[in-house]
């Protein structure tokens, strides 16, 4: 064997391993899932080495040399701003709350107008690789690294969050124990770091094209089984269900979840202020030819983000019936009464710490075994929440080997974001950070290995991060908004004073800024600290509203006093 075969088997056993020891531990998931999941771990870090030995110079690498597909760069933001967090949690907010929340695809056309047709050609007059080179002009370094902060805070946040969130979906679908948790998320990690730090952008955007196959296919095979075993579409409701709350078209006040207007208005907002001043998406416009190539771009993101939308409501409105279908009944008794029992539950349960068992209910109570065995059988009933749903039914419903590729399409759904961030973080941190503050300029060849040791390192710091967002409380939507979000917009007001205020006052800006990042702390967790009960749809509204409307106030305050 040539040592270039050795080190190949050498690596491909490494990257096994992690895998081998979770079959052993797995219960439903056999070894031709895996041999799927491993193919395809191996098919993206193939290709993230193929495109790296083709880079000359830190423009290939960040930008994939200015001239890539506009469809594969939509198709990338849309896998990018997908994530797990979202794959798995549309279903879930549809199986567990109501379909209100994917009302906001109705202002996708809204959001085309607002970005591609009045502010991207503004962004498209300046090549840059950092996103926040932008606000420099007119605000000034300070803004443009405090840009640069808020960003890395913000993504590295999220990222923590998704890989943790795509980590517990991997233990529920390969029904292996929670301890493994931390070797999962390790692992999507390691994978996404290779193949990041070796191809850059175009990896990226490549791998991010096969990934969105993958999980749409995944949704699509979900919804076909279902129907299959409902014989057709009796999966859909024809009345509203009793576990779905009101979701009314305007909100009766702040402290309704969600509402229709609540879903659009939110839904334009995010979309704007993410497309408008996220590295991760800027930096994509820059990677294409022109404003009109970017703005196809944006045509394919919004047009395959409402097509994959749909289908995920579908999803979790055809799973909330499956498990409806499937659910144990309470079992009728001729011994006693499910009420005494539960009676009897609550108090053995609060005395002793645990849940009684079979000879505990036959002990006490004095029933027949026959009824005995009913409550028994019943409190170890399949429980599941709406967010458990989709990677449940993953590991339990689909056969051997469909399992694995829908399994990948999970994986690939983690790896897309964390692929992205990854990319965007280490374009930030050597341009804002490092390369401008050296008296010597890199060489091309040392530029590009200093962005993919930082790519390394990035990628550590939030698989080490993830262990700590098991404290962040809510489903996985609340948990989005709440804790992920809170930065969006007011990194987009940097971007709204330096590209559209004629001379933003930067002590008026800053004070804005601040004003935006407290309104949205305090409206994220307000509700944990019992001050508020305002819903979690008004953070990003809110504190956009708030931002702009101090820093216009103050803009004409501090102009027209200069003027004086």
């Amino acid at each position: 064997m040539s040592k270039g075969g050795k080190s190949s088997f050498a690596f491909f056993t490494v990257l096994c391993t992690p895998s081998l020891l979770l079959a052993s531990e797995s219960g439903g998931v056999g070894a031709i899932d895996y041999g799927v999941l491993g193919l395809y771990i191996l098919g993206t870090i193939f290709l993230g080495y193929f495109i790296s030995k083709k880079q000359q110079s830190r423009s290939d690498y960040f930008t994939g040399g200015g001239n890539m597909s506009s469809i594969l760069i939509g198709v990338s933001l849309f896998a990018t701003l997908l994530s797990t967090i979202s794959y798995l949690g549309m279903p879930g907010e549809a199986a567990g709350k109501g379909p209100v929340h994917f009302v906001g695809l109705i202002g996708h056309p809204l959001i085309f107008i607002i970005f591609g047709l009045l502010m991207l050609p503004k962004y498209m007059n300046h090549r840059v690789t950092s996103a926040y080179e932008l606000l420099e002009e007119k605000l000034g370094i300070e803004f443009r690294l405090s840009g640069g902060i808020m960003f890395l805070i913000l993504r590295l946040i999220w990222m923590a969050v998704l890989l943790k969130a795509a980590g517990d979906a991997m233990i529920t679908m390969l029904d292996i124990d929670q301890s493994w948790s931390l070797l999962v998320v390790a692992l999507i990690g390691l994978v996404a770091i290779i193949y990041t730090s070796l191809g850059g952008l175009q990896a990226v955007v490549i791998t991010d094209a096969m990934q969105t196959i993958l999980l749409y296919g995944g949704a699509v095979t979900v919804l076909v089984i279902i129907t299959i075993d409902f014989g057709g579409f009796s999966w859909i409701p024809t009345e509203w269900p009793d576990d779905w709350e009101d979701q009314p078209f305007f909100p009766d006040d702040l402290t309704t979840r969600v509402s229709w207007f609540g879903s659009i208005l939110t839904g334009v907002i995010w979309y704007v202020a993410t497309l408008g001043s996220d590295q991760t998406t800027v930096q994509r416009f820059m990677a294409t030819k022109d404003a009109n190539s970017a703005r196809n771009a944006i045509i394919w993101q919004l047009g395959v983000s409402v097509v994959v939308g749909i289908t995920l409501c579908f999803v979790g409105i055809a799973l909330m019936a499956h498990y409806k279908k499937i659910e144990h009944p309470i079992p009728t008794l001729t011994s006693g009464t499910w009420e005494e029992f539960q009676k009897f539950e609550t108090t053995f349960t609060e005395n002793h710490k645990v849940k009684p068992k079979a000879g505990d209910i036959k002990h006490f109570l004095g029933w027949s075994d026959k009824d005995v065995d009913a409550c028994e059988e019943y409190i170890h009933r399949l429980q599941l929440k709406p967010d458990q749903y989709f990677p449940h039914f993953i590991a339990n419903g689909l056969p051997s080997g469909l399992t694995g590729l829908v399994i990948a399409a999970m994986f690939a759904a983690a790896m897309s974001s964390l692929d992205s961030g990854v990319n965007s973080i280490t374009a930030v941190v050597s341009t804002d950070f490092i390369e401008r503050n050296r008296k010597e300029k890199l060489s091309e060849k040392q530029q590009l290995l200093t962005a993919r040791f930082i790519a390394v390192v990035v990628g550590v710091v939030v698989v080490l991060g993830s262990v700590l967002t098991e404290f962040i409380q809510g489903n996985i939507m609340e948990v989005t908004a709440s804790a992920v979000n809170l930065l969006t917009t007011p990194i987009f007001g940097l971007f709204i004073y330096a590209l559209y205020f004629k001379n933003p006052h930067r002590i008026a800006v800053a004070i804005a800024t601040t004003v935006g990042i407290l309104t949205a702390v305090f409206l994220a967790f307000g509700d944990e600290a019992e001050i508020h009960n305002i819903s979690f749809q008004w953070i990003g509204p809110f504190s956009l509203g708030a931002n702009l409307a101090v820093g216009s106030i103050l803009n004409l305050l501090f102009n027209s006093r200069a003027r004086k």
